[in-house]
């Protein structure tokens, strides 16, 4: 019997700890943002994600009505790989005013930047003394590499994943091409398949960045069960999901990570 409490007692810390809830804040005059908080205890760091397409998750009002589905975009079907005692997890949803998902002048403009600075300030006040680092994939790291120039020391770091590195042949979308990479204060990891075969994002391009910046390369995977630019594919790691997470925790937590993940 008394076992039998005292494992009860462990479950009960154990659930308290967890601290799992859909945010909003009020963060423009007619606009709110939300996030999706996956924590246990303190942790030293916070991963803020900015998923890729159109960054539109469409959060639930309610952690129990929520429904993400397996087979979706890179950092959001690995959010409870992400998430352990070290590491809370922070997804971005576009915000209240952006039904439709966020242009990419969107993600690099000023709304944007407000908007993620009141998610980093109610973030540092529910974990105080927790590292804050911006993590985009795909079209995500046009957020990640401008919130990570703009937001400045509020930041502790930024992972850019799947980098949108040439516009494409329309020019109808804009593209991490000739941005000032060195305008990011905080220390900066990219992170590629070598065979990416979505356009906007050439490896040949990440490869050239990472005679600068730290580089992750991703070899091999599953074959593909979706168009190159889509989540089932190299472009979102597939089949190679668990060894590319373990390498960007890694980094974000500052021990040692493999520059390639085969």
């Amino acid at each position: 019997m008394i076992l039998k409490f005292a494992i009860a007692a462990v479950l009960l810390a154990s659930a308290l700890a967890r601290a799992d809830e859909i945010v909003t804040l009020k963060t423009r005059a007619n606009a709110g943002q939300s996030y999706l908080l996956l924590a246990d205890a303190k942790p030293q760091a916070i991963a803020g994600m900015f998923p890729g397409g159109q960054g539109q998750v469409r959060l639930p009002a309610e952690i129990s009505q929520l429904k993400l589905g397996p087979r979706g975009n890179f950092l959001v079907r690995t959010r409870e790989q992400f998430r352990d005692r070290e590491l809370a997890v922070a997804i971005v949803d576009s915000p209240s005013d952006r039904q439709s998902g966020m242009e990419d002048t969107f993600r690099i403009g000023r709304e944007h930047a407000d908007d993620i600075a009141a998610v980093v300030r109610d973030l540092k006040a529910r974990f105080p003394g927790a590292k804050i680092f911006l993590v985009g994939t795909s079209r995500g790291t046009l957020s990640a590499a401008y919130l990570g120039r703009s937001l400045g020391a509020s930041v502790d770091g930024v992972v850019l994943t799947s980098s949108v590195l040439q516009g494409t042949r329309r020019g109808m979308n804009l593209s991490l091409s000739g941005f000032d990479f060195a305008a990011i204060k905080a220390p900066l990891l990219f992170v590629h398949h070598a065979e990416d075969a979505c356009k906007s994002c050439p490896y040949g391009d990440a490869q050239r960045l990472g005679r600068t910046y730290p580089l992750v390369t991703v070899k091999s995977g599953k074959p593909a069960e979706s168009g190159e630019c889509e989540p089932l594919s190299a472009h979102g790691y597939f089949g190679k999901e668990e060894e590319t997470v373990s390498a960007i925790k890694s980094w974000i937590l500052g021990k040692p990570y493999p520059r390639t993940v085969e």
